[in-house]
């Protein structure tokens, strides 16, 4: 099957006056997202190359030296934790392309898919791929990887509940926190002990609890919150729900973000149990408008949502220094299943805006220089507009046949350690080696 889906997209590609080509694998340490491998350069003392992450910097230099259709499917390195769609090394189809506006890039990935799909399953992907923005798809589903293989939206409650006297909700919706629910169809008849353990599967996402109200068939409510609201307001919440005789509703109060990833997690818990998702389903989706930046508690600035080279909108230029929170991206996902295929964006290609953006990120000049020097000084030749995206080829044929792990469509994969159990890389080496590259070992590790 990777035979057949290469082969597809190096064909569709190749009609279209894409050209391959090879980037290097031995590239500058630039980290902004996750580690880099790093490899030690023998005739450079103390000095490292790094494993490309993606070949991002490079296909823009080539759109600036005048190769408007690039594609390679290209293998790729980050040294972050493992999980089942994550290996150590992986493999992507990575595109980019000049003087196109996004609808034109999204369609021409839209084609593409349809054609891979056609091509080695046979399978017809419905277009055009269905479109909805960051905002819609958090607000909607508490996810930018929405499955659409069900439905179970969210229903913002905040409004009906805030004038409760219901101590929980009303201490978090005084504090800027929000609730919402969601309405499991026919599952109203739900065991208590099965509603415990919800309330302990959301804890894990942060949650500090779950309210429920059930509407069972002979048309009386069940719920552990009845004697704070009363039946009509229960009666009111299903209503906002879309509850009917036999459904469940489902409510979550805290700060946004916990709500998003608690509700979101449990609403895909509850299509699990209801049998709600056909495995036999290709739901594709377009999640656009992304943040340009989000906040790191941990490093105390903002930090680039997908990474520092992508466009803003134009409306929201002017922000970017008074409220970068509030500055949308150009800047594009195509998820299938709930999980992510592949990402891109429009780029920025005007050196001052990609000054600016290094600023807002809380790089120096100096910084800015030492890492993207290069990039700075190839725009000053004049840059077209260009953008395009990468796909994740593994977790492509991963979900095309059913597969619950990338390691299951690798030759050779890793263990959840990154090792190889075949040649047990990584390994140690000679003395002789590190001493040519000036490299010491710490004892305790060499024992280990």
């Amino acid at each position: 099957m990777r035979h057949k889906v290469k082969h597809a997209m190096r064909t569709f590609l190749n009609g279209h006056g894409f050209i391959d080509i090879e980037t290097p694998e031995l590239c500058k340490s630039t980290p902004e997202g996750a580690r880099d491998y790093l490899v030690p350069s023998r005739v450079n003392e103390g000095k490292f190359y790094a494993l490309p992450q993606s070949p991002q910097i490079f296909k823009q230099l080539l759109m600036i030296s005048g190769m408007d259709r690039y594609y390679q499917i290209a293998r790729c390195f980050r040294d972050e934790d493992l999980r089942a769609d994550r290996q150590p090394e992986f493999t992507q189809l990575d595109m980019e392309m000049s003087f196109m506006d996004q609808d034109e890039i999204l369609t021409l990935v839209e084609d593409m898919v349809h054609y891979i799909f056609k091509e080695t399953l046979g399978h017809d992907v419905k277009l055009p791929i269905h479109r909805m923005t960051w905002d819609y798809a958090m607000e909607n589903y508490g996810s930018d990887k929405p499955d659409l293989r069900f439905d179970m939206k969210f229903t913002d409650v905040t409004e009906l509940v805030k004038d409760t006297d219901f101590k929980v909700f009303r201490s978090v919706i005084d504090n800027g926190g929000q609730v919402k629910a969601i309405n499991v169809k026919g599952d109203a008849d739900i065991p208590r002990r099965e509603l415990d353990g919800l309330v302990e599967y959301v804890s894990h996402y942060g949650a500090k609890g779950l309210a429920w109200i059930g509407f069972l068939e002979d048309g009386t409510l069940k719920s552990q919150i009845k004697k704070f609201f009363g039946e009509d307001k229960l009666l009111e919440i299903g209503k906002a729900c879309g509850a009917e005789k036999g459904d469940l509703v489902l409510m979550i109060a805290d700060k946004p973000k916990v709500v998003a990833a608690a509700l979101g997690e449990l609403r895909k818990e509850m299509a699990r149990r209801m049998n709600l998702i056909d495995e036999n389903e290709f739901a594709f989706t377009w999640v656009v408008d992304f943040p340009m930046f989000e906040y790191s508690e941990e490093e105390k600035r903002y930090v680039a949502m997908h990474h520092p080279f992508t466009a803003m909108r134009d409306e929201d230029l002017d922000k970017l220094e008074t409220d970068p929170g509030h500055v949308y991206a150009k800047a594009y996902d195509l998820v299938l299943n709930g999980i992510e295929l592949g990402g891109g964006s429009l780029r920025i290609y005007q050196p001052d805006v990609q000054q600016r953006v290094f600023k807002a990120i809380g790089l120096t000049p100096e910084e800015a220089e030492q890492k993207f020097g290069f990039l700075l000084r190839a725009f000053e030749y004049g840059a077209p507009p260009h953008g395009g995206l990468a796909f994740g080829l593994d977790r492509m044929i991963m979900l095309m046949l059913q597969r619950k792990s990338i390691r299951d469509v690798i030759a050779f994969p890793k263990t959840q350690n990154a090792i190889d159990p075949m040649s047990e890389a990584p390994s140690t080496v000679a003395l002789k080696q590190l001493h040519e590259l000036h490299i010491q070992v710490e004892e305790d590790l060499v024992s280990k």
